[in-house]
């Protein structure tokens, strides 16, 4: 059976292959990084459409209606259509916007969350770059999202496009805070910020954490799914009252990258959610006789807890900016820190000083 490393190490054979074949053995270093990027950027491209086309489908069943069914097979081209629609469409931009921050406000919000999946374990041994910090680069490199939104409303010159930068500004700064809150209870029981080193804890341990740690799960979904400015808690865009908010004078490629930007934040934070509280690659315990590979799971897993996040789209009614905000520093804050507080009294009781 193959694995991720299998994978790896087999892509990695035919690539040195070829490079010697070509001449370029010597450019290999700075030629597998580049290669790595575009088959990185392909596959999110690709998963981001089925996600979207998955979306559609999910909204229909809810609501009792069938979806897109027209374009291919089950309406599954249907977004590739949409993708061939923006690429083409013509560039409107505002007379007196800023121009430089206008430009680069979408960029830096596609490439701040495409970063986040560079320390993503797929599988064992089935990752860019596997840091010892990596939840830490996590956290930081998506945080260059408040600024691409801020930057995308302030340089529009329009004046919702501007409300909706500043409500998800504060909407991102207010979340952060319970999102790595809940975090701290998985750093402190496996000693380690490595997204691998925790898969392989809970492969040792025997469980997954999202039994001992439902609350920091909860929070963390909920936390997340803010952050991704997704509903319920899409108020920086809110159509009804700020047209289409930070992204109002975007179009065509522009707002693609926004558009792809937030779905790739959904896909990270879910990836993260999979390698804390779900074992990551590690087999379901109850369907292991399938014997699939680890990143099967993992995708399996993945799908999952994405399925779980567009439920909450459209099942929630969006909250009004006062809710969102007392809900973040009222219910979710102190719950996190109380879920820290148990966690640390209770692994202090059983390992005394061993636990240190």
């Amino acid at each position: 059976m193959f694995t991720g490393e299998n994978i790896i190490q087999i892509v990695s054979g035919f690539l040195h292959w070829a490079y010697a074949q070509v001449g370029i053995s010597a450019l290999a270093g700075a030629i597998d990084p580049v290669i790595t990027a575009i088959v990185m950027f392909g596959f999110i491209s690709v998963f981001v459409m089925f996600l979207v086309w998955m979306e559609r489908k999910v909204s229909a069943h809810m609501q009792s209606r069938i979806g897109p069914n027209r374009v291919g097979p089950f309406g599954l081209l249907q977004t590739v259509a949409d993708a061939i629609k923006l690429t083409t469409k013509e560039d409107v931009k505002p007379v007196n916007r800023d121009k430089i921050p206008y430009f680069i406000a979408p960029i830096v919000a596609f490439v701040a969350t495409f970063m986040g999946m560079v320390v993503i374990p797929f599988d064992k041994g089935m990752v860019v770059q596997d840091l010892n910090v990596g939840i830490l680069y996590i956290i930081a490199i998506t945080g260059f999202t408040v600024i691409a939104i801020l930057t995308a409303g302030w340089s529009s010159n329009n004046k919702f496009a501007l409300l909706g930068g500043f409500r998800s500004a504060a909407q991102i700064i207010s979340y952060e805070v319970p999102l790595v809150l809940s975090v701290v209870p998985i750093i402190m029981i496996t000693g380690t910020l490595s997204l691998s080193g925790i898969v392989e804890y809970q492969q040792q341990a025997g469980y997954w954490f999202i039994f001992p740690q439902i609350v920091a799960f909860i929070i963390f979904i909920t936390s997340a799914t803010a952050e991704a400015n997704r509903a319920p808690f899409d108020i920086p865009e809110a159509e009804s009252e700020l047209i289409g908010g930070f992204h109002t004078e975007y179009s065509g490629v522009k707002f693609a990258m926004f558009f792809l930007g937030e779905y790739i934040a959904v896909v990270v934070s879910s990836a993260v959610a999979v390698t804390l509280f779900l074992g990551g690659w590690l087999p379901v315990a109850f369907l292991g006789f399938l014997h699939l590979p680890g990143f099967i799971w993992f995708l399996i897993k993945l799908v999952s807890v994405i399925y779980l996040v567009m439920a909450f789209r459209w099942t929630f009614p969006r909250l009004r900016v006062d809710q969102l905000m007392d809900f973040g520093w009222k219910v979710l804050i102190p719950l996190s820190i109380l879920n820290i507080l148990i966690t640390a009294s209770v692994w202090l009781l059983l390992y005394g000083k061993g636990a240190q």
